[in-house]
């Protein structure tokens, strides 16, 4: 459950999945976002949820692909929510590029850009039985599913 130390591909993968949408993201936000009043305990949660996400899925080999087992379904099962991931980005992307785009649901999943990535990696923990990544994965999901849900409340209250 604490992981062999080693490099893990498959966790690069991830985190560039993350990395080049919110990239882009950051050039292309919401032309209504405000980020100033975010909750500062979530927003705590959401950075050292970050740091510790991108540490454990990189240092640990524990997520690189193995041959086939019961457990792999639970990679298979992250990956897909991965791939939701990015087509909800593109969703966005492709749309007008407001808040109420960018927080709405998808495939009936509430706050995708949230959701979806902490509970593959979540799910990637699990596979991998590492109990850092499920940990990390919890921190986020606290923070950054928090600070999504704060956004979608404001933005339901102004409609």
């Amino acid at each position: 459950m604490l992981g062999h130390l080693g490099f893990s591909y498959v966790g690069l993968i991830y985190l560039l999945m993350l990395w080049i949408p919110n990239t882009i993201w950051s050039k292309n936000k919401p032309i209504d976002y405000n980020s100033s009043q975010e909750n500062k305990i979530l927003l705590l949660f959401e950075r050292v949820g970050q740091v510790c996400c991108t540490c454990s899925i990189l240092i640990f080999s524990d997520f690189n692909i193995v041959p086939f087992s019961a457990w792999s379904w639970w990679l298979i099962t992250s990956f897909f929510l991965m791939i939701l991931y990015e087509i909800s980005w593109i969703r966005y992307f492709i749309n007008e590029h407001t808040e109420e785009n960018f927080y709405r649901s998808f495939c009936g999943i509430p706050v995708p850009g949230a959701s979806l990535p902490v509970l593959a990696f979540l799910l990637l923990g699990i596979y991998g039985k590492v109990i850092w990544l499920i940990a990390s994965a919890i921190i986020i999901g606290i923070g950054h599913i928090g600070i999504h849900l704060q956004h979608l409340k404001a933005i339901k209250q102004v409609i």
